[in-house]
């Protein structure tokens, strides 16, 4: 099977061509227009904390949690306690599941998302910026403009939506840890999923 052959094909390492954010560092400032023609920038969300999500509605890990309702349970559980989640579709437009705004747009309404905003990031720059590799790639940054973890939405690097229910959900995990004015206790983890495609000219 087609997704069982992706699953065990994960992409888990990316490289030296990725001058990844580091966690415990400032995350990098970014400007991008979301699928609506507006310019949003990090910065607008200063001393909140916000949640950066990549995403690419090809990819099978990323149809995994929105079909089981992970993604858009966890963005609507985050914005509900104030926190901000930022969407970013990195996909380059050569690339044939590549999305135009309107679409993506629309794809976000049918999956009934929860996201504060989503971005369009055509030519990598944000992408890059982070060291995103995957989509899913999650990253959470603090009130203080700080990134304070990267990695996966969870535990169990597969592409069945059964595994959902048994698996540590590493962005509601950090999210509570912070409100509750706490370390986080796992900052780090490896992402899994669809390699991002992204843009050569970028």
């Amino acid at each position: 099977m087609l997704k069982t052959l992706l699953v065990s094909s994960l992409l888990a390492a990316g490289g030296a061509a990725f001058a990844a954010a580091s966690v415990g560092q400032p995350a990098p400032a970014f400007s991008a227009v979301d699928t609506a023609g507006k310019t949003v920038s990090l910065a607008d969300f200063k001393g909140r904390h916000v949640v950066l999500e990549w995403v690419n509605p090809g990819c099978p890990f990323v149809q995994k949690h929105y079909s089981g309702g992970n993604m858009q349970g966890t963005q609507k559980e985050a914005t509900a306690k104030g926190v901000v989640w930022l969407t970013i579709n990195s996909t380059s437009p050569d690339a044939g599941d590549h999305l135009k705004p309107a679409e993506m747009a629309a794809w976000m309404q049918q999956q009934k998302a929860a996201a504060t905003a989503t971005l369009m990031d055509p030519e990598g720059k944000i992408g890059r910026a982070y060291g995103a590799r995957t989509t899913p790639h999650m990253y959470v940054i603090d009130p203080a403009g700080k990134l304070v973890y990267a990695g996966a939405i969870d535990s169990k690097p597969t592409g069945r939506v059964a595994d959902i229910a048994t698996a540590t959900n590493y962005v509601k995990q950090t999210v509570g840890e912070l409100l509750a004015g706490k370390p986080v206790s796992t900052p780090s983890t490896s992402a899994y999923g669809c390699s991002i495609k992204y843009s050569s000219g970028a």
